[in-house]
């Protein structure tokens, strides 16, 4: 019972460190619930830009975001808006609204929602303390260059999603990702967060096309939820993400060398607290 507990325990501790990891995506869907239904004295997608704006100097003010972190979310926003901006030229969906703030039928606001994953995975590399062995980065990071550029000429070439998704397996075989809930180290394989974070995106994309940030053609007349694919298309994506984070990071916390998460040093961690080891356990 005591064993039982304890896992319980943690599991809430793992499920609070990812809900604050998520604060700035949280923040971005209030924004755009709130929007939906309040009315605005300017466009919508205009005050959504103003909102994503003074959310991020409220994080950067409140000390939640380092300068830093803003840079790299910023960093994000850009590499969205190339995204969207093709995207949204060959017809992939659409943001049906007008606003001033639109530049080839994309609204600029539309960077902040990658600018929420860029967020969430920075903040949940410090808040779980993040650590990774294994880890091939030149491997996995022209992998996850092939997914990005496929993403783009999947319009005219054969779609490789499925081959890149097996390469990306191989190439991060054997690569763990260690985090710390209270204080005992876990580890996961990476190529299993990868799948278990685009699940979670699927699940937010489903209800941001609710809330009408944007519309799949399928979804024009009426809403419809976002084909299951997209889950893999997420899985995919959020590698990308991943590898530019891990790029900004300190190599000492990227880097295959790095033994600070062994599980030597995890039964240790736990040892000291009293707590059962469950590094061992993916």
């Amino acid at each position: 019972m005591e064993r039982w507990t304890h896992r319980i325990a943690q599991l809430v501790r793992f499920g609070l460190l990812e809900a604050w990891s998520c604060a700035f995506a949280v923040g971005i869907f209030i924004g755009l619930a709130a929007s939906s239904v309040i009315p605005l004295p300017i466009a919508r997608y205009d005050a959504l830009l103003v909102y994503g704006i003074a959310l991020t100097a409220i994080f950067w003010g409140l000390r939640l975001e380092t300068g830093r972190d803003v840079l790299a979310i910023l960093g994000f926003h850009v590499v969205g808006l190339v995204f969207e901006l093709f995207k949204v030229h060959m017809g992939s969906w659409s943001y049906p609204e007008d606003a001033w703030t639109k530049i080839s039928g994309v609204p600029l606001y539309s960077g902040f929602m990658y600018a929420a994953v860029g967020s969430y995975v920075v903040r949940a590399w410090k808040l779980l303390d993040l650590r990774l062995s294994g880890y091939r980065p030149l491997a996995t990071g022209v992998v996850a260059a092939l997914i990005y550029v496929n993403f783009l000429t999947h319009h005219w070439l054969p779609d490789a999603r499925l081959p890149l998704a097996v390469a990306m397996v191989v190439v991060t075989w054997g690569g763990w990702v260690y985090f710390t809930v209270g204080r005992v180290r876990y580890r996961m394989p990476l190529a299993l967060s990868f799948v278990l974070i685009g699940f979670f995106l699927w699940v937010a994309e489903n209800i941001s096309t609710l809330l009408g940030a944007w519309r799949y053609p399928h979804q024009v007349d009426a809403w419809a939820m976002v084909h299951p694919s997209k889950f893999g298309a997420w899985a995919l994506l959020v590698t990308v993400s991943f590898v530019l984070v891990a790029v900004w990071k300190h190599p000492r916390q990227v880097g295959a060398a790095d033994h600070s998460g062994d599980d030597a040093g995890d039964n240790a961690t736990a040892a000291r607290s009293g707590a059962p080891s469950e590094a061992a356990r993916p």
